[in-house]
């Protein structure tokens, strides 16, 4: 585990996100130049002996030229259409940059169905052990030609967070239009770069927007999102700008680097806690809170006050306190129709009322993911 910036420098294996807005220019088309640039820096790391994960946004925006488009699409079918004429060109754009490196590129398209199907987001996985044990640089993006809402609401900040996991990445690196994290609008007089985050506690009093740009979806709140995701489970992050991937991926101070906070969990776990879509909610007493975040033990019947929205067996479902605060995710192994009948009894009062089977756990603790503890 990589716990020091300079050791970046000597990490096996990295995943490199870059952002629309690092690769294109002010008239929406691809930049080329600065795919180039991107690219001979990754090459040169690949063919030093070390694995590079390529997490690539770009699709919409290299459509929007092509297209004769004045700017991002807003409706849903005109981004389809430019996600589908620039999925092409940009794959062309990254073989031939890196066929001059004698390297060859394997595209990799996933949606959220992938992250949220497990049997996808294990195929993914696989697909991708592979492509690096060839040899082949890997190169992901949002399917955002059949996407819905990734397309509307989305980021490949999220998608790269869950890739890093999905490879075992021993760090992450986020490439954007700013220079690493600021205290306060960058753009503002007198805002600084801030360059170590140790934890959140580094993070009060930081002022970021949700706003990304013109040709882009993601602002700083979604990239600290994902850099949540991935420090929270053992891997640490550099956010720099895309000009400084040399230095940034050498170790030097350049950017912001983030810490890993939390340490690594299996790949069932990441996929309870920040993969799977939710279906419901079950709401806990206190006495549950404690036993599921503090002992780590099985949600049974006699802790839940509450059963929100429509769920069946086997769906994954928040689990929270009595203020709503979610402190947990879990594969529950009963639907909502059944459960309002069976919450607040123990397992033996169940047995007795309803007969066999009705003593099994609610959330088995195999199946349960803290995602939040309670101060």
């Amino acid at each position: 585990m990589i716990t020091r910036r300079p050791d970046l420098a000597d990490a096996r294996r990295v995943v490199v996100k870059v952002g629309s807005s690092s690769l294109t220019g002010t008239d929406g088309r691809l930049d080329t130049g600065a795919l180039g640039r991107l690219v001979d820096v990754l090459a040169d790391r690949v063919r030093s002996g070390h694995q590079v994960v390529l997490v690539t946004s770009g699709a919409i925006a290299a459509g929007i030229g092509p297209l004769g488009l004045a700017r991002r699409p807003r409706d849903l079918a005109t981004a389809q259409a430019a996600a589908s004429v620039g999925q092409g060109l940009l794959l062309a754009r990254y073989t031939d940059a890196f066929a001059r490196h004698g390297l060859q590129v394997g595209q990799v398209l996933l949606t959220a169905e992938d992250t949220i199907r497990r049997g996808h987001y294990r195929n993914a996985q696989r697909a991708l052990e592979r492509l690096l044990d060839l040899g082949v640089v890997p190169v992901v993006n949002e399917n955002d030609t059949v996407a819905t809402d990734e397309i509307r609401f989305g980021d490949n900040d999220r998608l790269a967070a869950l890739v890093s996991h999905l490879v075992r990445a021993d760090a992450l690196v986020l490439l954007t239009d700013v220079d690493g994290l600021h205290d306060g609008p960058p753009s503002r007089p007198g805002s600084r770069r801030i360059s170590t985050v140790d934890g959140p506690q580094d993070l009060e009093g930081v002022v970021v927007t949700a706003r990304g740009s013109a040709v882009g979806t993601g602002g700083m709140v979604t990239k600290l999102a994902s850099v949540a995701i991935a420090t929270g489970t053992g891997i640490p992050v550099v956010l720099t700008a895309a000009p400084q991937v040399r230095a940034a991926l050498a170790g030097r101070e350049v950017g912001t680097w983030f810490s890993a906070t939390g340490r690594r969990m299996s790949r069932r776990r990441l996929w309870l806690a920040h993969a799977a879509r939710s279906h419901g909610r079950v709401v806990l007493d206190d006495g549950a809170v404690r036993a599921v975040v503090e002992r780590r033990t099985s949600l049974l019947p006699a802790g839940i006050t509450a059963v929100e929205g429509e769920f069946d067996a086997g769906d994954v479902v928040e689990l929270s306190d009595a203020q709503g605060r979610v402190v947990a995710r879990g594969l529950v192994s009963y639907g909502s129709q059944e459960l309002p009948d069976l919450m607040g009894s123990t397992t033996t009062e169940l047995v007795e009322r309803l007969g066999a089977g009705y003593d099994r756990e609610v959330v088995h603790a195999d199946d349960l993911v803290v995602v939040h503890t309670p101060r």
